[in-house]
């Protein structure tokens, strides 16, 4: 598969399907999906940021790389003490990539030690790529492999992980992210629910990549699932950008981040549900990434955000973002995440 990135950095088990799918715009999409059909059987329109949502992207970068690169280190101490110098980082693409890679790098600068990174594709209501870990456990030992994300939202894809692995023997479903609020991994550089820039644009920042596709007309029986390349976006590209900013921020002294809430993230969008009358809980996006990607991606309904976090700069993307979509933000007391994204019913609209 096509990318900006080096293989140096990053191989993806991905197979490359530029050209032979017709993205589909945002309102389409959501009514398709919301009438049954998969969200991996399409791709969309990717949406290019305005000038204005770049300075608030760029603003973002300057002022959360820090805390995201003391997150990787964190992160990186964790992965090193509890999977010893033998484990292959195996992101979940394509948040996970950027993210793979920060790892990567950082475990070479402070451990010395090359550790490989491919990325490879799991889908929600569909699972794992059986082709991509069959490639994996055909290299190396099952227990080398460990699965790296970018944040955990509800949880919905380490669930997924846990249904999927079961039948890879040896193969640990655990995962390995920057942030968890939701409080259902210890493998995290934090607890709190911090912005990590790359989840406020899209393929942009993850080596002009889309996000992974499978319908069985263009994926065949021995294929990998599949992905676009974004050739055409090649000016626009600030992968290596992403990296580097947080890469600058690298700290060699590792301080155990001890902010945790107490309970877990999914009681919370439970009643979130309840408070606004959603039966649908795949129509709840909690925490930053979560609720950045509604915006970017699907028909927000409203955008909640924690009281405590009204005027913080790391909301302003989301801000902007709803400005722009004409989206309602609701000020609402949250626990566990600063902010929330709830998408908007097709049938109640």
């Amino acid at each position: 598969m096509r990318s900006t990135y080096s293989e140096d950095d990053v191989i993806l088990l991905l197979k490359d399907i530029t050209g032979m799918v017709e993205p589909k715009s945002t309102e389409e999409r959501e009514k398709l999906i919301q009438s049954g059909k998969h969200y991996s059987e399409m791709l969309p329109i990717e949406y290019i940021p305005t000038d204005k949502y770049m300075q608030v992207y760029n603003e973002a970068l300057k002022n959360y790389a820090r805390p995201v690169a003391k997150a990787v280190g964190s992160l990186a101490y964790k992965v090193i003490k509890h999977r010893g110098k033998d484990v292959v980082l195996v992101s979940l693409a394509r948040a996970g990539i950027p993210i793979g890679i920060l790892l990567k790098r950082y475990i070479k600068k402070k451990y010395h030690m090359d550790v490989p990174h491919y990325s490879i594709s799991i889908i929600r209501g569909r699972g794992i790529d059986d082709n991509a870990m069959k490639y994996l456990m055909d290299h190396y030992k099952p227990a080398q492999l460990l699965f790296v994300d970018g944040w955990i939202g509800k949880g919905a894809i380490l669930n997924e992980l846990k249904k999927d692995i079961a039948s890879y023997e040896g193969v640990s479903s655990e995962i390995a992210v920057i942030a968890d609020p939701a409080n259902v991994t210890e493998l995290c550089g934090t607890h709190e629910d911090i912005l990590i820039p790359s989840s406020c644009l899209n393929s942009t920042v993850s080596g002009l990549v889309s996000r992974t596709f499978l319908r069985n007309d263009i994926i065949k029986e021995k294929d990998f699932h599949g992905a676009v390349y974004y050739e055409e976006l090649k000016d626009s590209d600030l992968s290596y950008e992403f990296i580097y900013a947080i890469e600058k921020e690298f700290s060699m002294e590792n301080r155990n981040d001890s902010y945790k809430v107490h309970g877990k993230g999914m009681d919370e969008v439970i009643e979130i549900g309840r408070a606004f009358g959603v039966k649908d809980i795949n129509l709840i996006k909690p925490g930053i990434g979560e609720a950045t990607r509604v915006l970017l991606r699907r028909i927000p309904w409203k955008v909640l955000i924690d009281e405590r976090f009204k005027e913080d700069p790391q909301l302003d993307h989301l801000v902007r973002l709803a400005e722009e979509k004409k989206v309602p933000v609701e000020y609402y007391p949250l626990k566990h995440y600063k902010c929330c994204g709830i998408i908007k019913n097709i049938a109640d609209a």
